[in-house]
């Protein structure tokens, strides 16, 4: 469908990601999940092809787009069919990169984000700790002057592309004795700083291409420089970054849920049962074309927020409802889809049963569904 929201440039970005996922990324999805990795030579690849710059600003070698290039961007990279490898791109360009671009300092991004852009350097943010997820204000993790820097303490679990960024953006507590929205600060702690390590990759239900490991922190020195932005505004800087993060998350689920689709429709409409293509089920291709509306409306909704976000609007309220909307609603549509596969949507060789363990994670990653709801009951 067209979008009022896609411009001439945005359709030029879209066409261009999606060839370049076409012909790269879908014939290799099957190898990279078995690996356990997506090669950092496509990471490498994608950055000199400038799919990283769409949100870094002109001055820093970027072309300086808004919230809708990110959903449309996400979208494409949806319909790999992996999320893996879709979130391990996510994590870097509209996760943990934004915090560099809002909050970091003009010599801080000079140096960093003409080497994210290209992707000499990948990113992740750790935020999360086995304690502390959506309820980031209990993370329990450290960070005391020491000198002319800043020592850290603790750990971050879940962490999205930790085993292979380069850069890490790790929130800290700065000030103990505030309440805990006040007291956090953001650090950028750089791969092979003493003391800094991570765990082997954790094993997940899905996202199997996506590494995911634990961070350790043991007295991990960096200097005054590497403090990112103000001192005890990390909780703020995290807050604003949510409602980019979930637009991305969510036009990933867009994505997935209109690939699964369009896998669907082409088989039912060859399987055969009963001596007819299942596609004659009315009861089947009205199951799947009100699937088809429901995902058209969410998408509309998602690209509005975005929108609404370039605009310079309050969002908290709609990006929560697109968060929680989306997040539901892919879950169902990719039951549904698995269901019209019958045994083969079991087998792990279908796109579908892959897709249909990736997308678990949207209503939990990212801000759990009962949160987001919470988010919108407030402003009702």
């Amino acid at each position: 469908m067209k979008s009022i929201y896609i411009n001439e440039d945005l359709a030029a970005i879209r066409e261009q990601v999606a060839d370049y996922v076409a012909r790269e990324i879908v014939p290799n999805v099957d190898e990279w999940e078995a690996a356990g990795a997506v090669p950092r030579s496509v990471l490498d690849a994608m950055g000199k092809l400038g799919f990283f710059s769409l949100r870094i600003p002109e001055e820093y070698d970027g072309i300086g787009m808004g919230h809708v290039a990110t959903v449309a961007f996400a979208e494409e990279l949806g319909r790999s069919t992996s999320g893996g490898f879709t979130i391990t791109v996510l994590v870097h360009t509209d996760l943990a990169m934004p915090y560099m671009t809002n909050f970091g300092s003009e010599e801080a991004k000079k140096k960093w984000l003409p080497k994210f852009a290209t992707g000499e350097a990948i990113t992740a943010i750790g935020v999360t700790e086995s304690d502390a997820g959506s309820d980031v204000a209990a993370i329990r993790t450290t960070a005391r002057r020491d000198g002319e820097g800043w020592l850290l303490n603790g750990t971050k679990m879940f962490i999205t592309n930790g085993g292979i960024a380069d850069v890490v953006f790790v929130a800290a507590k700065t000030n103990p004795d505030v309440k805990g929205s006040r007291g956090i600060s953001i650090f950028l702690v750089e791969q092979g700083t003493g003391g800094f390590s991570t765990s082997k990759a954790l094993d997940k239900m899905g996202w199997h291409s996506s590494n995911t490991a634990e961070l350790i922190l043991d007295d991990v020195w960096v200097p005054e420089a590497n403090l990112v932005g103000e001192e005890n505004r990390g909780f703020y800087y995290i807050m604003e970054n949510f409602q980019n993060e979930r637009l991305a998350i969510m036009g990933q689920a867009v994505g997935e849920a209109q690939a699964a689709l369009d896998l669907t429709v082409a088989y039912v409409k060859e399987r055969q049962a009963f001596g007819a293509p299942l596609w004659e089920k009315q009861a089947i291709r009205q199951r799947v074309a009100m699937r088809q509306a429901e995902l058209d409306a969410a998408r509309e909704l998602t690209y509005h927020a975005a929108w609404l976000t370039d605009q310079g609007e309050e969002t908290v309220r709609v990006v929560s409802e697109v968060k929680a909307l989306v997040g539901e609603l892919v879950n169902s549509i990719l039951y549904e889809c698995v269901q019209f596969h019958g045994g083969m949507g079991y087998i792990t060789e279908t796109a579908v049963e892959r897709l249909y363990r990736d997308v678990r994670i949207h209503s939990i990653g990212g801000g759990a569904t009962e949160v987001m709801l919470e988010e919108v009951a407030k402003r009702l």
